[in-house]
């Protein structure tokens, strides 16, 4: 398991998609045939509908900054597990909100990247 390269691809998610609003730069966070479960709504499959849904939630929330903490990692055979928190800093509100997520990580092309993608906001 490799610790380094999720903290990286974590960074990409948080830094160039949230931050800077860069929606392409999924490609480098998302697996080919990725899937997501956002709450409240259908599973969301394949790169092109994920970087649709982000850019819409990110304006929806007016997200400006966004903060990933893993909790616990593991290896499950050819996959890594990864339970986490997030805090989500949108101009909407005072409050940061609080989210807890798990994602199923894979290998892809050398690199590990997300293949599922399940989250919900605490409260």
């Amino acid at each position: 398991m490799n610790l380094d390269a999720m903290r990286a691809t974590n960074r990409v998610f948080e830094e160039e998609v949230v931050a800077k609003g860069d929606f392409a730069a999924l490609d480098r966070v998302y697996a080919s045939d990725a899937c997501i479960l956002p709450p409240g709504a259908p599973m969301i499959s394949g790169r092109e509908a994920i970087r649709a849904y982000w850019k819409a939630a990110a304006a929806a929330l007016q997200a400006r900054a966004l903060r990933l903490v893993t909790i616990e990692a593991r290896q499950e055979g050819q996959a890594i597990i990864e339970i986490g928190r997030a805090e989500v800093d949108t101009t909407a509100g005072a409050n940061a909100l609080e989210i807890k997520y798990v994602v199923v990580w894979r290998q892809e092309g050398g690199l590990w990247r997300w293949q599922i993608d399940i989250w919900n906001a605490n409260g």
